[in-house]
Protein backbone atom coordinates (compact mmCIF):
# COMPACT_ATOMS: atom_id res chain seq x y z
CA UNK A 1 0.00 0.00 0.00
CA UNK A 2 1.28 3.48 -0.78
CA UNK A 3 0.42 7.02 0.15
CA UNK A 4 1.39 10.25 -1.55
CA UNK A 5 3.61 12.38 0.66
CA UNK A 6 4.40 15.36 -1.56
CA UNK A 7 2.55 17.30 -4.26
CA UNK A 8 3.87 17.11 -7.83
CA UNK A 9 6.77 19.44 -8.59
CA UNK A 10 6.03 21.89 -11.41
CA UNK A 11 7.95 20.86 -14.54
CA UNK A 12 9.25 17.91 -12.56
CA UNK A 13 11.51 16.64 -15.33
CA UNK A 14 13.54 19.83 -14.87
CA UNK A 15 13.39 19.51 -11.09
CA UNK A 16 14.40 15.87 -10.73
CA UNK A 17 17.42 16.74 -8.61
CA UNK A 18 15.13 18.60 -6.22
CA UNK A 19 12.96 15.52 -5.94
CA UNK A 20 15.98 13.35 -5.20
CA UNK A 21 17.15 15.83 -2.59
CA UNK A 22 13.72 15.60 -0.94
CA UNK A 23 13.88 11.81 -1.18
CA UNK A 24 17.02 11.76 0.96
CA UNK A 25 15.03 13.22 3.85
CA UNK A 26 12.07 10.86 3.70
CA UNK A 27 11.81 8.64 6.77
CA UNK A 28 11.08 5.28 5.18
CA UNK A 29 10.83 3.70 1.77
CA UNK A 30 9.72 5.87 -1.14
CA UNK A 31 9.76 6.19 -4.95
CA UNK A 32 9.38 9.06 -7.39
CA UNK A 33 6.42 8.46 -9.71
CA UNK A 34 4.63 11.03 -11.88
CA UNK A 35 6.39 13.92 -10.20
CA UNK A 36 5.43 12.83 -6.69
CA UNK A 37 7.33 11.18 -3.88
CA UNK A 38 5.30 8.12 -3.02
CA UNK A 39 5.91 6.77 0.49
CA UNK A 40 5.47 3.02 0.88
CA UNK A 41 3.68 1.65 3.92
CA UNK A 42 5.65 -0.52 6.41
CA UNK A 43 5.87 -4.21 5.63
CA UNK A 44 4.76 -7.12 7.78
CA UNK A 45 6.83 -9.96 9.31
CA UNK A 46 6.36 -12.61 6.60
CA UNK A 47 7.18 -10.31 3.63
CA UNK A 48 10.13 -8.85 5.51
CA UNK A 49 11.55 -12.26 6.42
CA UNK A 50 11.17 -13.63 2.90
CA UNK A 51 12.85 -10.57 1.40
CA UNK A 52 15.71 -11.07 3.84
CA UNK A 53 16.18 -14.70 2.82
CA UNK A 54 16.22 -13.79 -0.87
CA UNK A 55 18.84 -11.12 -0.19
CA UNK A 56 21.07 -13.52 1.75
CA UNK A 57 20.97 -16.04 -1.10
CA UNK A 58 21.71 -13.36 -3.71
CA UNK A 59 24.55 -11.92 -1.62
CA UNK A 60 26.18 -15.33 -1.37
CA UNK A 61 25.87 -15.73 -5.14
CA UNK A 62 27.35 -12.26 -5.82
CA UNK A 63 30.33 -12.98 -3.59
CA UNK A 64 31.02 -16.29 -5.31
CA UNK A 65 30.73 -14.78 -8.77
CA UNK A 66 32.58 -11.55 -7.91
CA UNK A 67 30.12 -9.74 -10.12
CA UNK A 68 27.13 -7.58 -9.30
CA UNK A 69 25.65 -6.69 -5.91
CA UNK A 70 22.73 -7.96 -3.90
CA UNK A 71 20.72 -4.97 -2.68
CA UNK A 72 18.43 -4.85 0.35
CA UNK A 73 15.10 -3.14 0.87
CA UNK A 74 14.79 0.67 0.87
CA UNK A 75 17.58 1.34 -1.64
CA UNK A 76 16.97 3.90 -4.41
CA UNK A 77 17.57 3.15 -8.09
CA UNK A 78 17.59 6.29 -10.21
CA UNK A 79 16.00 5.87 -13.65
CA UNK A 80 14.70 8.13 -16.41
CA UNK A 81 11.20 7.36 -17.67
CA UNK A 82 8.52 9.89 -18.60
CA UNK A 83 6.44 8.76 -15.61
CA UNK A 84 9.04 7.48 -13.16
CA UNK A 85 12.39 8.58 -11.77
CA UNK A 86 13.16 5.90 -9.21
CA UNK A 87 12.52 2.38 -7.96
CA UNK A 88 12.85 0.94 -4.48
CA UNK A 89 12.38 -2.84 -4.78
CA UNK A 90 12.27 -5.15 -1.77
CA UNK A 91 15.39 -6.96 -3.02
CA UNK A 92 17.48 -6.50 -6.13
CA UNK A 93 20.56 -7.64 -8.00
CA UNK A 94 22.45 -4.82 -9.66
CA UNK A 95 25.36 -4.80 -12.09
CA UNK A 96 25.43 -1.06 -12.84
CA UNK A 97 27.08 1.87 -11.15
CA UNK A 98 26.25 3.47 -7.81
CA UNK A 99 26.88 6.62 -5.82
CA UNK A 100 27.94 5.12 -2.47
CA UNK A 101 26.15 7.66 -0.25
CA UNK A 102 23.30 8.46 -2.61
CA UNK A 103 21.67 6.06 -5.10
CA UNK A 104 22.20 3.23 -7.57
CA UNK A 105 22.45 4.24 -11.22
CA UNK A 106 19.83 2.70 -13.47
CA UNK A 107 17.44 -0.15 -12.83
CA UNK A 108 18.60 -3.48 -11.37
CA UNK A 109 18.81 -6.46 -13.72
CA UNK A 110 16.68 -8.41 -11.22
CA UNK A 111 14.02 -6.92 -8.95
CA UNK A 112 11.90 -8.58 -6.28
CA UNK A 113 8.56 -7.21 -5.15
CA UNK A 114 7.19 -9.04 -2.09
CA UNK A 115 3.52 -8.30 -1.58
CA UNK A 116 2.47 -6.76 1.72
CA UNK A 117 -1.01 -6.80 3.19
CA UNK A 118 -2.16 -3.83 1.08
CA UNK A 119 -0.93 -5.26 -2.24
CA UNK A 120 -4.05 -7.23 -3.16
CA UNK A 121 -7.16 -6.51 -5.17
CA UNK A 122 -7.84 -5.15 -8.69
CA UNK A 123 -6.14 -1.78 -8.17
CA UNK A 124 -3.06 -3.43 -6.67
CA UNK A 125 -2.85 -5.83 -9.62
CA UNK A 126 -2.93 -2.89 -12.02
CA UNK A 127 -0.20 -1.08 -10.11
CA UNK A 128 1.95 -4.21 -10.03
CA UNK A 129 1.62 -4.64 -13.80
CA UNK A 130 2.42 -0.98 -14.46
CA UNK A 131 5.50 -1.17 -12.26
CA UNK A 132 6.74 -4.30 -14.03
CA UNK A 133 6.36 -2.51 -17.35
CA UNK A 134 8.43 0.36 -15.96
CA UNK A 135 11.12 -2.06 -14.80
CA UNK A 136 11.33 -3.66 -18.22
CA UNK A 137 11.37 -0.28 -19.96
CA UNK A 138 14.46 0.60 -17.91
CA UNK A 139 16.34 -2.61 -18.72
CA UNK A 140 15.41 -4.92 -15.85
CA UNK A 141 15.48 -8.47 -17.18
CA UNK A 142 13.50 -10.32 -14.50
CA UNK A 143 10.94 -9.28 -11.88
CA UNK A 144 9.69 -11.59 -9.14
CA UNK A 145 6.18 -11.04 -7.81
CA UNK A 146 6.18 -12.84 -4.45
CA UNK A 147 2.73 -13.68 -3.08
CA UNK A 148 2.73 -15.36 0.33
CA UNK A 149 -1.05 -15.82 0.30
CA UNK A 150 -0.95 -18.11 -2.73
CA UNK A 151 0.41 -21.55 -3.55
CA UNK A 152 1.96 -19.83 -6.58
CA UNK A 153 4.48 -18.20 -4.28
CA UNK A 154 6.67 -16.66 -6.97
CA UNK A 155 5.64 -15.41 -10.38
CA UNK A 156 8.80 -14.85 -12.38
CA UNK A 157 8.24 -12.26 -15.11
CA UNK A 158 10.89 -11.91 -17.82
CA UNK A 159 11.37 -8.98 -20.18
CA UNK A 160 11.49 -11.42 -23.09
CA UNK A 161 8.02 -12.82 -22.22
CA UNK A 162 6.39 -10.21 -19.95
CA UNK A 163 2.89 -11.68 -20.15
CA UNK A 164 3.91 -15.31 -19.52
CA UNK A 165 5.40 -15.68 -16.04
CA UNK A 166 7.09 -18.78 -14.75
CA UNK A 167 5.43 -19.98 -11.56
CA UNK A 168 7.35 -21.41 -8.59
CA UNK A 169 5.49 -23.09 -5.74
CA UNK A 170 6.75 -24.12 -2.27
CA UNK A 171 8.34 -27.34 -3.55
CA UNK A 172 10.03 -25.83 -6.60
CA UNK A 173 13.53 -24.56 -7.24
CA UNK A 174 13.30 -20.92 -8.26
CA UNK A 175 15.65 -18.97 -10.50
CA UNK A 176 15.97 -15.56 -12.16
CA UNK A 177 17.40 -16.47 -15.55
CA UNK A 178 18.78 -14.72 -17.53
CA UNK A 179 19.31 -11.87 -15.06
CA UNK A 180 21.23 -13.91 -12.47
CA UNK A 181 22.91 -16.74 -14.42
CA UNK A 182 23.22 -20.01 -12.52
CA UNK A 183 21.55 -18.76 -9.32
CA UNK A 184 18.87 -21.05 -7.91
CA UNK A 185 17.12 -21.29 -4.55
CA UNK A 186 14.56 -23.73 -3.14
CA UNK A 187 11.37 -21.79 -2.52
CA UNK A 188 10.81 -23.67 0.73
CA UNK A 189 14.06 -22.24 2.12
CA UNK A 190 12.76 -18.72 1.57
CA UNK A 191 9.53 -19.24 3.51
CA UNK A 192 9.10 -18.54 7.24
CA UNK A 193 8.89 -21.62 9.45
CA UNK A 194 5.28 -20.83 10.33
CA UNK A 195 4.24 -20.13 6.74
CA UNK A 196 0.97 -21.69 5.68
CA UNK A 197 -1.69 -20.79 3.16
CA UNK A 198 -4.75 -19.09 4.66
CA UNK A 199 -7.77 -21.34 5.01
CA UNK A 200 -10.44 -20.78 2.41
CA UNK A 201 -13.59 -19.26 3.85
Amino acid sequence: MTTTSTPPVHDWKADVELLFEQLQHIDGKAEIVDGRIIVMSPTQPWPSEVAGEIFVSLRSYARRQRRGRAVTDNATFKVDLPNRQSFSPDVAYHTGDRRPMNHYGGAPVFAVEVRSAGDYGPRAEQLQAEKRNDYFACGTQVVWDVNLLSSEVIRCYRASEPETPLVFGPDDIAHAEPAVPGWTVPVRELLPEDWALPEKS
